[in-house]
């Protein structure tokens, strides 16, 4: 397993760690047990954020008397110095810890500043001095706002989505990491569940100095992930074929699943349902054609063009066009399945 060394923090660990935004999903006896089995198969550096629920507290939890053996690393959203401190004060409370390995300012729309009215920066500043956080990280998922963090030389990370459906500007983004000596964490390494091939997605980060964080949620996931301590990925001319049959088909604008756009002023799943026909073709399922989803698509009529998920999709989605691209779809595939129980589709036509 490759070493990758996260730019001036000098934190060095192996090329596959553990993103803990699912557990929050998870019962947390469960999910403690997968959080331990994760160490001791060969994890060290663990990714979490005040905003994924009580992922924290099961963290905490699960290491507790053994701070020194992983990194941790977690995230703030608040916008103002109070909530900056009050979100450190619970994160290190539910960690159970007296300090960060890496505190990142979480999925910002502009580089923060000293000396830029917010205060923030100044925040981590102190919070650094005081011992409470080592290292200073951020998160973007705009590409424009992550050039602008690179060249400030502020942070000593970078969070940003990485996947073998990277862009040349992408990737240009890495590569100006590995210049600055700035930590590249990858993250949405499987496209949102849109990637379904752990090898190749392994394969694809060993070619480049990035620190994925898988999102893993049950034990069965893990596996797959911690089979790679064990049995170390190459890429070969097989997986090669995998990811240019995937770059082929999904290159473009799709809905990684992040869910920032919500919620919807009409109650739509916009998450699921703006991907819904991709996931259908790509991970087929019966659930996904059942009687519930068949009402939650159909709540895609009801969009009114408000312009609320627009605003707030990091990815500068025109999401009321994606959710009845979907719908048109997602239709086409219930009336060629004959298998599909009958349903509101067949209701209302």
């Amino acid at each position: 397993m490759r070493i990758i060394r996260l730019g001036k923090t000098g934190i060095e660990v192996p090329q596959n760690a553990f993103g803990a935004l699912p557990v929050q999903r998870t019962e947390k006896a469960e999910a403690v047990r997968i959080l331990r089995a994760a160490y001791e198969g060969g994890m060290t550096y663990f990714d979490t954020a005040r905003a994924y629920s009580d992922s924290e507290e099961k963290m905490g939890e699960a290491f507790a008397g053994m701070r020194d053996k992983i990194y941790i690393a977690s995230k703030t959203m608040g916008r103002d110095p109070e909530s900056f401190w009050k979100d450190l004060e619970t994160t290190l409370r539910n960690l159970k810890t007296d300090y960060l390995d890496l505190y990142q300012f979480h999925c910002v729309d502009r580089c923060y500043a000293p000396g830029d009215g917010t205060g923030l920066y100044e925040a981590m500043l102190e919070a650094k001095k005081q011992g409470k956080i080592r290292h200073i990280g951020i998160t973007a998922n705009k590409i424009g706002v992550a050039e602008e963090i690179v060249k400030s030389g502020l942070y000593e990370t970078l969070q940003f989505p990485f996947s073998y459906l990277a862009s040349d500007r992408d990737i240009a983004l890495c590569k100006a990491c590995k210049e600055a000596d700035m930590g590249f964490i990858a993250m949405k390494g499987l496209s949102g569940g849109l990637l379904t091939n752990a090898k190749a997605c392994m394969a694809f980060m060993k070619d480049y100095d990035v620190l994925p964080i898988w999102g893993i949620q049950r034990m069965k996931e893990l596996s797959e992930w911690l089979s790679f301590f064990k049995e170390d990925v190459e890429m070969t001319k097989e997986l090669q074929a995998v990811i240019e049959k995937d770059r082929a088909e999904l290159l473009g604008e799709f809905c990684r699943g992040c869910g920032y756009c919500a919620p919807c002023t009409v109650g739509i799943i916009i998450n699921s349902c703006a991907r819904m026909s991709l996931m259908v073709r790509r991970a087929p399922s019966e659930s996904w054609l059942n009687e519930h989803w068949q009402a939650e698509m159909k709540k895609i009529e009801n969009c009114v063009d408000c312009g609320a998920c627009m605003s707030r999709c990091p990815y500068e989605l025109n999401i009321p066009k994606l959710l009845r691209k979907n719908l048109e779809d997602y239709n086409e595939i219930l009336k060629g399945n004959k298998s599909v129980e009958k349903g509101l589709y067949e209701r209302s036509n």
